[in-house]
């Protein structure tokens, strides 16, 4: 099973997990978990008038083995008004790294960590931690 929470913050509200949002999914091959402001197409949604985050931006997607891999989606941009990093916990993790536009990076089995979609125009972010339960 894949876990996510996802907290919207502002530079007002820095540290703040009011309006925390939480899905799941059993890590079933096709399973898919997504993150954007389309409530039609995102188990978990950021305010509307945040477009620096795309109608769908993260992908969670669980592959044959049961294993899952986050995807940041090109949207309709070819330049980005975010940027989104991605950290895992523990084992040398913690370390943000980025994961580039349109780029996948795997999950760990049984492993934990976050990705941050930051907005490059202001103090706003959006961060969505993972926990993959075997």
């Amino acid at each position: 099973m894949l876990e996510l929470t996802m907290a919207s913050v502002s530079g007002t509200d820095a540290g703040a997990t009011a309006g925390m949002q939480m899905a799941d999914a059993p890590s079933d091959p096709g399973a898919v978990l997504r993150v954007g402001r389309d409530r039609g197409a995102c188990r978990l949604a950021t305010p509307d008038d945040w477009l620096f985050v795309s109608r769908v931006h993260l992908e969670f997607l669980c592959g044959p083995e049961g294993t899952w891999q986050v995807t940041w989606l090109r949207g309709t941009h070819d330049d980005p008004s975010s940027e989104v990093r991605f950290s895992l916990v523990g084992g040398g993790g913690g370390v943000q790294q980025p994961l580039p536009y349109g780029g996948t990076a795997q999950l760990p089995r049984g492993g934990s960590g976050e990705l941050v979609i930051h907005d490059r125009t202001g103090p706003r972010s959006v961060n969505v931690g993972f926990y993959h339960e075997v």
